[in-house]
């Protein structure tokens, strides 16, 4: 048995799928079916029940996982410590982030930093809301940028970006500076589904208003570009919206909406120097 395998086997329970799991890690799929092979055979069972829809833990994984997570953990303070003694001078960090915030904001925080530790090594891991916290608990990252992040990890709030309406350049509803929940009710709405649509669908509940959904979207851009062509309206956070946006209009909300996005880890009282100086980096950044 390696750490290897154990970090492979982690990567496909948090991915379900041993191809995800290998862009990851940067293996290939063959690559990691042929790691978990070998630490099956070694170990006497199977690990994975494979289908078509990926994989899913058999018993006897479900058994081993705590195991590898705290062999994992371990390994990984054992190499903190090692990194204390060195400074911040190097080493590596490993970052999640959704795409948004690693298309607009990110790129500054990586420049100051390098500029203060170019020793470092930054790897970027960038997934929805629910991948990059599966990452941080998991371990498969050092830190990682959240929206709205939950009470299972250690967070600290780094800046709040508002939801704004987006409308087709000619829409009616262009004319008013300000656009309110309920005059979306009847409009044909356009879903983004990353994780941030969780907060758009809430406030339309608590308005008492339903929603005319017809579609759900995972790409920032497609969203954009459908309403661009007139197909619907949408929320989204502003940050996905361009400065200069063609041929869409963008309106602030009635009541304001906000996500929160904050810098997370497993745990502050793990984190190594090189991640401690990121985190103070990064706050500095966005004060």
């Amino acid at each position: 048995m390696t750490l290897f395998q154990f970090e492979i086997f982690l990567a496909v329970v948090q991915t379900g799928s041993f191809t995800r799991a290998g862009e990851l890690l940067n293996a290939s799929q063959s690559g990691v079916s042929h790691s978990i092979g070998d630490l099956e055979k070694e170990l006497g069972v199977t690990l994975f029940a494979r289908n078509r829809n990926g994989a899913k833990l058999t018993d006897a994984g479900e058994q081993i996982l705590a195991h590898v997570r705290e062999i994992l953990h371990h390994t990984e303070q054992i190499k903190q410590a090692a990194a204390a003694s060195r400074g911040v001078n190097g080493g590596t960090i490993r970052i999640g982030a959704f795409p948004s915030f690693s298309a607009n904001v990110l790129p500054g925080i990586l420049q100051a930093f390098r500029g203060h530790y170019p020793g470092v090594e930054l790897l970027l891991f960038e997934g929805s809301y629910a991948e990059v916290e599966a990452w941080i608990k998991a371990g498969v990252v050092d830190l990682g940028f959240l929206a709205d992040p939950s009470d299972d990890v250690d967070s600290v709030q780094l800046l709040r970006d508002p939801y704004v309406a987006v409308l087709p350049a000619l829409h009616p509803l262009r004319e008013l500076d300000i656009i309110s929940i309920e005059q979306l009710a009847h409009e044909p709405f356009l879903s983004l589904k990353s994780g941030c649509e969780r907060l758009v669908m809430h406030a339309f509940q608590e308005r008492g208003v339903s929603l005319n959904k017809q579609f759900e979207v995972a790409e920032n851009s497609t969203i954009l570009s459908m309403v661009e062509a007139g197909i619907g309206v949408s929320v989204v956070p502003s940050m996905i919206v361009p400065a200069v946006p063609a041929n869409i209009a963008v309106r602030p909300l009635n009541p304001p909406l906000h996500r929160i996005i904050g810098l997370a880890v497993r745990s502050q009282h793990e984190v190594s120097p090189a991640v401690a100086a990121f985190i103070q980096e990064a706050r500095k950044h966005l004060a």
